[in-house]
């Protein structure tokens, strides 16, 4: 047998050049030649002390000009940016979920879509109080269609989901203030106190981030990632590959891009059938093969084992292939540049969503009313353009890797309960895990997200951290760009456990499983709140009290800012390598940093030196393990 080998991030950047020079055989930009002309970056904007929410300025603040010209000062300017960065993230994340209990609604009986996973779907109803004997699950669904799209407006009460959290951290949230209401309404709460001539208190600015914060993750994107799980099905580990080497030169390539799983389930499924194939076949192709980029790919990679093409920094490197037939995408961290860079080549940029229209792309609307027929368009559209490759431009890089993935909450209790128990039952706990923690053979563990940042070498930190910390006994948790960051690698290979520290080795070992976790999306973020909140019930502590702490190393887009804010205000300490654009008020960055720790038990750290950030994370892990005696 062949030693495991990872794949370096050096291979990555080799197999990146090369695909640079075809693009320049034909006049195509790329992210890295744009990075260039936007450095140096504004150190205003970066500092977060520039103001532009009024038309009497913009306003900047320096030692010589202290104030705005309403009056307003760094501190309130700072906390005011930072409040609607989380309100952008927080509203993106909803707004999916909002989609996904939507699309629930059309569920049907040998419909487009259907309800995969009934035991789930009950279990929530029953959660909300809601009556199921003897009803049709499609009754069911439909109701809880309706119940799960009254949380973004409900007119009383608190969300629905917080009741999950352990009665200590809704304690927390309900002393501090910073329940969320209805998920929309903590959207536009936070645009109305940022409007000009409102909040410029920082704590109260601070105190709705983590309100905002905490909306999306204990509201629209655990529906989302419920509700995925009810008409997708439930994740269980399954295998696939990742990296561009999962591409075939003699099939047609579809690659779906984005967030929203409606949209690529269904071009899996028809992109699956019979007639489609004999379609490519046709065409001169040899069959259909979809991969995936961003969190779409994580969805469907692990309900049905879609190969990983790359994460968010490679969404050009797909097309630059030459063998991209259609880049299909519904929303979220979707270049504009793939328009004109698509025309480069003979690629199709296929967009779907109303909420995400670019120039340069044809617009296939989809929606879940005509999920079938639009999916059917696409894959017949892409391969009708098998044809119009150019075999001269055409160079996939030989590099994948395999990985494990679709580790939900429900397959790592299964798991890991199968190690310690003969009989296994579907309400297992997580007390195997714990006592692999108590014992020392896991020193703890690290949810490990996020995005990629041209200001970190893309992927290095994911992959760094994650050697260090595995070396260290820790296991990973991973979601996201993160997660295909470590897929890439090999990281989420079984064979990867010859990289750990001899206690997280063992456990690899025992529980057949790799040391880095994919849990899924960044939606799925919700999944690792759940499964924090069963690990403090069943061994009886709080959350932050866990030797369990949050990484974000590469993050760059709003909806990380959300994520962070709901992962503290839970009581997860997290670790970040990117400044959040807070550095200019020392009131807001000591909040954030230490403040916010007597509201919620946890708090951000920011280091930039990746080598620092994973002794940081170590050091906290060690603290609390000392802290508990173990």
């Amino acid at each position: 047998m062949s030693e495991f080998k990872l794949t370096t991030v050096e291979e990555f950047e080799a197999a990146t050049e090369r695909l640079l020079e075809t693009g320049a055989k034909v006049g195509a930009d790329a992210w890295q030649f744009r990075v260039k002309n936007q450095t140096p970056h504004c150190k205003f904007g970066e500092m977060g002390v520039c103001c532009r929410i009024c038309s009497m300025g913009p306003c900047r603040i320096t030692p010589k000009a202290p104030r705005g010209i309403c009056g307003c000062d760094v501190h309130g300017i700072v906390g005011r940016n930072f409040l609607r960065f989380t309100a952008g993230g927080a509203a993106t994340h909803s707004d999916h979920g909002r989609e996904i209990c939507i699309t629930l609604g059309y569920a049907k009986e040998g419909g487009d879509y259907q309800v995969k996973d009934p035991e789930k779907l009950i279990r929530i109803a029953k959660e909300w109080g809601v009556e199921t004997e003897g009803k049709d699950i499609y009754d069911l669904a439909h109701e809880m269609s309706d119940l799960a799209q009254e949380e973004y407006g409900k007119i009383r009460g608190v969300s629905r989901w917080l009741k999950r959290a352990p009665q200590h951290t809704q304690d927390l949230w309900h002393a501090a203030g910073i329940e969320p209401r209805a998920i929309d309404r903590e959207v536009s709460c936070a645009l109305h106190m940022t409007h000009m001539g409102n909040t410029s208190k920082p704590e109260a600015l601070i105190r709705q981030a983590l309100r905002n914060g905490l909306s999306d993750g204990w509201g629209g994107s655990m529906c989302g990632t419920e509700f995925s799980d009810v008409l997708f099905g439930t994740p269980k580990p399954i295998e696939t590959e990742a990296n561009l080497g999962v591409m075939n030169a003699e099939n047609v390539n579809i690659v779906v891009h984005g967030h929203d799983p409606s949209l690529s389930e269904m071009i899996c499924e028809v992109a699956d059938s019979k007639e489609m194939i004999d379609y490519a076949k046709s065409m001169g192709a040899k069959g259909i093969t979809i991969s995936g980029v961003c969190c779409t790919s994580n969805e469907v990679a692990m309900r049905r084992g879609i190969p990983m093409a790359g994460n968010f920094l490679q969404q050009e490197n797909v097309v630059l292939t030459g063998a991209c037939e259609a880049i299909v995408v519904d929303v979220q961290c979707i270049f504009p540049a793939l328009g004109p860079l698509s025309k480069c080549f003979h690629t199709k940029f296929i967009t779907t969503s109303p909420i995400c229209q670019m120039p340069d792309s044809e617009f296939i609307e989809f929606s879940a009313g005509s999920a079938g027929e639009k999916a059917k368009q696409i894959v017949k559209l892409a391969c009708e353009n098998f044809k119009n490759r150019k075999p001269e431009l055409v160079y996939i890089p030989e590099m994948k890797q395999k990985a494990t993935v679709g580790y939900s909450v429900e397959a790592i209790v299964k798991t890991l309960d199968g190690v310690t128990n003969s009989q296994v039952d579907e309400t297992g706990t997580t007390k195997p895990l714990l006592e692999c923690i108590t014992s020392g053979v896991i020193r703890g563990a690290v949810a490990m997200v996020g995005c990629n940042n041209p200001k970190i070498r893309p992927d290095s930190a994911h992959i760094e951290l994650m050697k260090k910390l595995i070396a260290n006994d820790i296991v990973i948790i991973a979601s996201g760009c993160s997660a295909q960051a470590a897929a890439k690698a090999g990281l989420m290979d079984k064979a990867a456990k010859d990289l750990c520290g001899a206690g997280l080795k063992r456990v690899c070992e025992l529980a057949d499983i790799p040391p880095v976790l994919h849990m899924g999306s960044c939606v799925d973020i919700s999944r690792m709140l759940i499964l924090a909140s069963e690990l403090a019930k069943d061994s009886g502590l709080n959350i932050s009290q866990l030797p369990v702490v949050g990484c974000a190393p590469e993050w760059m887009s709003e909806k990380a800012v959300s994520i962070g804010n709901y992962v503290v205000a839970t009581g997860i300490d997290t670790f970040l390598g990117v400044d959040p654009y807070v550095s200019g008020s020392d009131q807001v960055a000591g909040l954030l940093t230490e403040g916010v720790r007597d509201w919620v038990e946890a708090a951000y750290t920011v280091e930039k030196d990746i080598d620092k950030l994973g002794d940081l994370m170590i050091e906290r892990i060690e603290e609390k393990r000392s802290a508990l005696g173990i």
